[in-house]
């Protein structure tokens, strides 16, 4: 069976993911709320665009930190200002090295990049891998209200992404011929095969020192998100967590979910299965739906063999607010 308790005392860093409607959120934020009441420091963050962690506490949040209650601060991250704010440091940090005739074609270029695919994702990804190691000093657990099986796949790749899209930028500058050498560091054929080597190593040998600054600044960004892949892909110091029902689809999309992460390495601690219907008693229409469930039930079993999971019972009414959030989380020992 799933041991939250322990997964809450002894990781770092939590992911919550799921299908949506499967109660995702709430669950996010009640583990949030019990790992408050083993005297841990919580960072509780979205990636979810609709705002529904700030529904789940009945609490506006938005893209600021904010209190929630002692030891827990919750944020909310917004992907189109996430990708705002990520090209105009971009923007910031390239104008260094283009003419003034070839400013405002960057700024078209990254116009069209904000809505191009993967945009968001790449976004989100670094304002995650920041907030990762900036919190590291300040919080005991950081958990993830978001469905890690995109967000991960496109991390455990976007070093390589972000190369070949640094490529388009470079070869536009008519003084490619220096900065090609960048483009030659950034981009070895072996980076695929050792995600893990240290792209620094003789990485500006040779450059001249604009060429050297534009290096480190990229690299410094790869550095970045190898680093957060390290932290997702150690299981001492990370745990992702699904939540499902009884459903056929839920279901399904986690299975997948869970070999996907697992065909990349990416520890997978369990699922929750959530909402379980008590039994009904004689009533035809809900002996049926009972019946229905516990089939569903025997699915989960075969489906996710192997895989840790806690069940936890259809609420009496909608959870929200923190007293309340509070009563949810006492259902994660109730087996015990």
């Amino acid at each position: 069976m799933l041991n939250l308790a322990q997964l809450l005392v002894e990781r770092k860093l939590i992911m919550v993911g799921g299908k949506g409607g499967v109660g995702k959120t709430t669950t996010a934020a009640a583990l949030a709320v019990a790992a408050t009441k083993m005297q841990r420091r919580v960072l509780l963050i979205s990636t979810d665009p609709a705002h529904s962690l700030a529904d789940a506490f009945d609490q506006t949040i938005g893209g600021k930190i904010t209190k929630m209650a002692a030891n827990l601060d919750a944020l909310e991250l917004d992907p189109n200002e996430e990708v705002e704010a990520y090209l105009d440091r971009v923007l910031r940090q390239m104008r260094r090295y283009a003419g003034p005739d070839q400013v405002n074609e960057l700024r078209r270029q990254l116009r069209l990049s904000s809505q191009s695919p993967g945009a968001q994702e790449a976004a989100i990804l670094e304002r995650m891998a920041h907030l990762i190691e900036e919190g590291e000093a300040k919080y005991d657990l950081i958990i993830f209200d978001t469905a890690p099986t995109g967000h991960t796949l496109r991390l455990l790749t976007l070093p390589e992404i972000m190369a070949a899209w640094t490529d388009g930028l470079l070869k536009h500058n008519k003084r490619s011929e220096k900065l090609g050498k960048t483009l030659a560091h950034l981009t070895p054929n072996r980076s695929l095969d050792t995600p893990f080597d240290d792209p620094t190593k003789n990485a500006t040998e040779g450059l001249d020192k604009r060429s050297q600054e534009l290096t480190e600044t990229l690299l410094a960004r790869q550095s970045l998100f190898q680093r957060t892949r390290r932290r997702l892909s150690d299981s001492k110091n990370t745990a992702f967590i699904f939540v499902l029902t009884p459903e056929k689809l839920p279901i399904l999309e986690t299975a997948r979910a869970i070999d996907a992460l697992q065909e990349a390495a990416v520890p997978v601690a369990g699922a929750i299965v959530n909402r379980i219907m008590p039994d009904p008693g004689q009533d035809p229409f809900w002996a049926a739906r009972f019946q229905r469930q516990e089939v569903q039930l025997q699915e989960i079993a075969e489906q996710l063999a192997g895989v840790k999971t806690l069940k936890l019972p259809l609420m009496a009414s909608d959870i929200q607010g923190l007293a309340q959030l509070t009563e949810f989380a006492e259902q994660f020992y109730q087996d015990k």
